[in-house]
């Protein structure tokens, strides 16, 4: 039988916050209750030798036997809680796909984990850029840095505590750039990575190299209505439209700035879009409707 998921495997998509959550929402609709019967790693060498999985491969094993409690996310990390007192941390914040497969279903080609379940589904995943895929018991998980960075006290922009008041008040204290601000292990709020900050940026008509301490009221509001906008539509249309769900679906969110409007006019002003490097990463941005 043909491959179902060939089609996917020249995907590479950045998960962030609105993709980690559906990927978590689906999940958990799926395994609670599954027991995992075996795992089996595949062309793993580099990821493992450059830090992307457990230094000690043989902590996969603890997952064996139990069964899942659930699955959670928080910024860009998919959390599955097994009922033994072990964890599957799924972090593909560079490139990935995490996906679910019935019983008898086939499976990708080419994987990096399989976890095979007593009931016959099975769940598999692959990074295709930077992130992790690792294996912690209760006690460890906080030894995770992605854990501890997204699972931390640093909010949300899907939680209450993510206001407006809050956060004006914290951008008038920043005084880098606005990349630092939403972007990175200094940002004001998790889950945000290059491709949404161009895009919440081109909404707020911002310029990529303003700072926060910089910013009017006016702006201010404009960044954090983009941000809420940005996180919502993508959520509401499954994700960013080169996004693949644990089922295969496409998701349907096209960005209004970034790799896409490569050569291409500003659809608001008809300026040509540029590129500068900003915080380690290339940005897209209009020059005459960013300021």
């Amino acid at each position: 039988m043909q491959n179902a998921f060939a089609f996917m495997e020249d995907f590479d998509v950045s998960v962030e916050l609105p993709e980690a959550y559906i990927i978590a929402e689906q999940l958990n609709e799926v395994l609670p209750g599954k027991e995992v019967e075996s795992y089996r790693l595949e062309d793993y060498e580099r990821l493992h030798r450059i830090g992307f999985l457990n230094k000690d491969l043989t902590v996969f094993e603890g997952l064996v036997g139990g069964k899942v409690d659930s699955a959670t996310s928080r910024g860009n990390v998919v959390l599955v809680k097994l009922d033994n007192g072990m964890n599957l941390l799924i972090g593909p914040e560079y490139g990935g796909r995490v996906l679910y497969h019935e019983d008898g279903e086939d499976a990708p080609r080419k994987i990096h984990l399989k976890i095979d379940f007593t009931d016959g589904a099975a769940m598999t995943v692959r990074l295709t850029g930077m992130g992790i895929i690792q294996a912690h018991d209760d006690d460890s998980l906080r030894g995770s840095y992605v854990y501890e960075r997204d699972f931390s006290e640093t909010p949300s922009p899907l939680e209450d505590v993510f206001t407006y008041e809050s956060f004006s008040r914290q951008l008038a204290e920043n005084n880098n750039m606005l990349k630092t601000v939403l972007v990175g292990k200094n940002a004001l709020l998790v889950g945000l990575s290059n491709s949404s900050f161009q895009d919440i940026i081109y909404r707020a008509r911002l310029h990529p190299k303003r700072k926060g301490a910089q910013l009017g009221e006016g702006e201010k509001r404009a960044l954090f209505d983009a941000i809420k906008l940005v996180i919502e539509e993508r959520l509401r249309l499954g994700g960013k439209d080169q996004f693949i769900d644990i089922h295969g679906e496409r998701g349907g969110y096209q960005p209004t700035m970034g790799p896409n409007m490569k050569n291409k006019n500003c659809p608001r002003c008809g300026t040509a879009i540029k590129i500068m490097q900003v915080g380690g990463g290339r940005v897209y941005f209009c020059p005459k409707c960013q300021k």
